[in-house]
């Protein structure tokens, strides 16, 4: 399968909506946390209604006008976006959102992603926040030298989240071997 990465349209916008739900449903349902289809559909269904998809035209119309301080990068199989990694240079650089539907995961997709957003962080320390039971994504993030800052939070009162963070340093962590990444983060 061949990943192309590319930066998204605002016509894309709806793709990328309906993606990030589509992902969450796939990644997140958590019996444990008290995380369902109901519950997902009900905090995050809105990245897929026609607010959320002006959201995700709005995000990537201004990543076009303002590329030094946003990043939004898709990856399509085909014709088809199968993922997409975004973030944003503020005080600090903040990686995500970052998904990737399940069936592309594992096949360097998210390898091709990463590599294009370190390049843009350039060697500044980069942020992020994981849901601690997606533990492919946090491995995913420790390959790519990003280590827990201890900090946790419960987004929307539930989702257990970590914060994760990379030292500047240009190669911390890299490892680009091909087959070898895929993840749905924060």
């Amino acid at each position: 399968m061949t990943h192309v990465i590319g930066v998204p349209a605002p016509d894309d916008a709806p793709a990328l909506g309906s993606l990030q739900l589509t992902v969450w449903l796939e990644t997140y349902p958590n019996a444990e946390a008290g995380i369902d289809e109901a519950w997902i559909r009900e905090h995050r269904g809105s990245c897929a209604t026609t607010e959320g998809i002006a959201r995700w035209r709005d995000f990537i119309e201004a990543a076009g006008q303002r590329p030094d301080l946003l990043f939004c990068r898709v990856v399509r199989s085909g014709t088809e976006i199968v993922g997409f990694l975004c973030g944003r240079r503020e005080e600090v650089v903040t990686l995500g959102p970052m998904y990737l539907l399940e069936r592309v995961r594992g096949r360097g997709a998210g390898d091709l992603l990463m590599g294009e957003f370190l390049a843009w962080a350039e060697d500044e320390p980069v942020f992020l926040w994981v849901t601690e039971y997606n533990d492919r994504a946090v491995r995913f993030y420790e390959r790519y030298g990003f280590e827990a800052t201890g900090e946790r939070e419960l987004w929307r009162g539930r989702l257990p989240n970590a914060r994760m963070a990379r030292s500047g340093a240009p190669s911390a962590g890299l490892d680009r071997t091909p087959g070898h990444g895929g993840s749905s983060a924060t």
